[in-house]
């Protein structure tokens, strides 16, 4: 009896045994995937997914519209402009790129004199997306600068545009990357001829 008994001990105790290392078996070759899938998707974030600097490019800037009034007594210039900006933001990514509500502006000697707001949105990957864009010059914020006044008299009015995006890529729906494109543009609007010209545009991207 007491043999049988001794037997049947070890029988169970080489069962939980052998379940105890199929356990661990089982445990190891699971961490092992997972490590594996881990290393995967980060070789494949920085190699065949690696994030990409989103770019701005003006394509345009087109006078749509200038009216002038000059006050010879008070020295001051009622000045209405309108221009038309063509701009087209590509996104050489494998995965999209969502941007944030952004915004365009147009500046006099470093003030801000119109704005024009750029909807929330998202590229595709591999897509160059057009935007176009209206700046209007807001009238009120150049009724005190005198600059103005003399700008226009010598037939050169100096202007900037000014476009900011940003965004973010999302990697394998785990790696997020924020990114922040940038045009600036400086231009030239010749009164007497109603034209621009002299643009010359700087392109910036942060990631």
């Amino acid at each position: 009896m007491e043999v049988e008994k001794e037997r049947v001990t070890e029988g169970r105790e080489d069962a939980r045994s052998r379940r105890r290392r199929r356990w661990i078996i089982c445990c190891a070759v699971g961490v092992g995937v997972l490590v594996a899938v881990v290393l995967l998707i980060v070789i494949l974030a920085f190699t065949v997914f690696k994030a990409k600097r989103p770019v701005t490019t003006v394509n345009s800037v087109s006078l749509e519209n200038l009216g002038i009034s000059v006050d010879v007594l008070r020295l001051r210039v009622q000045l209405n402009l309108t221009l038309d900006l063509g701009i087209t933001v590509e996104n050489p990514n494998k995965v999209g790129f969502r941007y944030k509500n952004s915004s365009a502006q147009l500046n006099y000697r470093g003030q801000i004199v119109g704005e024009v707001p750029i909807p929330a949105d998202k590229i595709s990957a591999g897509e160059r997306k057009p935007i176009n864009l209206t700046l209007t010059l807001l009238a009120d914020r150049l009724l005190s600068d005198s600059q103005v006044y003399s700008d226009v008299l010598s037939g050169e009015l100096p202007l900037n545009t000014y476009t900011k995006i940003s965004g973010k890529v999302l990697l394998m729906n785990i790696f997020r990357i924020h990114a922040v494109t940038t045009a600036s543009c400086d231009l030239t609007l010749f009164v007497s001829s109603r034209t621009i010209g002299n643009q010359q545009c700087q392109y910036k991207t942060k990631l």
